[in-house]
């Protein structure tokens, strides 16, 4: 796009090849494909700006001679005014120019080579003028507001196409995030935090304290229930057990046919118990049971030998192999089981994140009410980070350019900006030659 520098005509549009770089990465000394076009485009407007120089020598020369020779016509004065005026002009202006980077014909005139004398001044000045300008509290709160980011962010992530996109970057991410972690220090972690953790505490009390809570609340009876209706299930079919021991435990002497009677007789009664026992809610073996459950609660909370039982049980659970490898399995299964679903666009993960991502569009974009609260938690965040951390952040720029080695910043600045500072040299000898020519003819018509 082009610009008009101050006090001259539209300079031409840069010329660049190739991707922009970061300005950053421009100073870090090494030339890119884009620095080369920049170069050239500089060289070639020093060229022209030189050009206008030697110009307006030539014709001042010229008009010098022709006037030494006495035959001149009166144009010529004026001619020569403009000539000499744009002369100083030109040189002026370049020294203005020159004087920015260097010192002008390696001179150390005082003043000269500012950028690179005052490189450090103007990296604090840059970041406090960024700092007051852009990182103060309304202008960042302007901004956001005016961004509208709750709904234009509500009605892109409604898309399914775009739902769909946010599901695959958090795939990746995902994926580099397990990928990134190291399987040791993952099985580590879990088996400070869990295992370990789980192994810590006696067993016994906090054990005794869930189970008298949940009999207090009565939930021992379905399980009463359950194991009473198993058993009386069991009795059903339990003919041919009862008569196999019967038959193995009796005497040699019994007759077969009194261990039969025996049997049935067995069979009946337990049939006949378990049935009662099922039916009966306060039948006194359910009673029976329970209070043996809140003696069992109460000694696993107080009585020491239960403590330690129970301390016994634990250790010998913690012991087994699959309990000590847990941590390693949870883990090997967890990461197989989100490598494969990050990879699979259909799987349940992608599907699930792609579906959450849709319904908070969907509420972003239809629930003004959230979108106010987004909006203000945005704003208030962003002003809570430049109102906090303003300096911290702009000490990027101030500390990065300190790091800048003098004359290599110096270089690549006129690199970057040096091409449109030529327009100044340009306009200088033009402005000038026109200057001269006015205060020539004003000065004749007077005098």
């Amino acid at each position: 796009m082009a610009h008009r520098p101050e006090g001259g005509r539209p300079a031409a549009t840069s010329v660049s090849a190739g991707p922009r770089p970061s300005f950053a990465e421009a100073l870090t000394g090494v030339d890119s494909a884009a620095d080369a076009e920049r170069r050239r485009a500089l060289r070639r407007m020093k060229i022209v700006a030189l050009s206008f120089l030697l110009g307006a020598a030539v014709i001042f020369l010229l008009c010098s001679w022709l006037q030494s020779r006495g035959d001149a016509g009166p144009w010529v004065g004026y001619v020569r005014a403009a000539a000499e005026a744009g002369m100083v002009g030109a040189l002026a202006d370049w020294f203005a120019v020159t004087a920015l980077f260097k010192h002008p014909l390696g001179i150390p005139i005082p003043h000269t080579a500012i950028i690179k004398r005052k490189k450090d001044q103007l990296g604090e000045g840059l970041g406090t003028f960024v700092r007051e300008n852009f990182l103060s509290a309304d202008n960042v709160e302007t901004k956001l507001r005016s961004a509208d980011v709750a709904s234009r962010t509500g009605k892109w992530l409604a898309e399914p196409v775009n739902a769909d996109r946010v599901a695959a970057e958090a795939s990746t991410v995902l994926r580099a995030l397990v990928e990134m972690l190291r399987d040791e220090d993952v099985q580590q972690v879990l088996d400070r935090m869990i295992v370990k953790r789980i192994a810590e505490p006696q067993w016994g009390p906090p054990i005794g304290r869930v189970l008298s809570s949940l009999l207090e609340e009565g939930r021992q009876e379905a399980l009463l229930q359950l194991l009473a209706d198993r058993a009386f299930q069991w009795t059903l079919n339990a003919d041919e057990v009862i008569e196999r021991v019967i038959e193995r435990d009796s005497p040699t002497w019994s007759p077969r046919w009194v261990d039969h009677l025996v049997g049935d007789r067995i069979h009946r009664e337990l049939m006949d118990f378990t049935d009662k026992v099922r039916r009966n809610p306060d039948h006194e073996l359910r009673r029976s049971a329970t209070k043996f459950l809140f003696e069992f609660a109460d000694d696993l909370q107080n009585d020491a030998v239960t403590i330690q039982k129970a301390e016994n049980v634990k250790e010998q659970i913690m012991g087994r192999d699959e309990v000590a490898r847990a941590a390693e399995t949870a883990w090997s299964t967890a990461k197989r089981l989100i490598l494969e679903s990050v990879d699979d666009p259909s799987s349940a993960l992608r599907v699930r994140i792609a579906d959450t991502v849709v319904r908070i569009g969907e509420s972003l974009r239809d629930d003004a009410d959230l979108r106010v609260k987004v909006d203000n938690w945005i704003v208030r965040g962003a002003q809570h980070l430049v109102s906090e951390y303003g300096a911290e952040i702009t000490t990027i720029i101030t500390d990065t350019i300190e790091r800048w080695d003098a004359d290599e910043a110096s270089r690549r600045i006129e690199l970057h900006v040096g091409r449109d500072l030529q327009f100044i040299r340009i306009n200088g000898t033009v402005v000038g030659s026109l200057a001269g020519l006015v205060i020539y003819t004003v000065a004749h018509l007077l005098f």
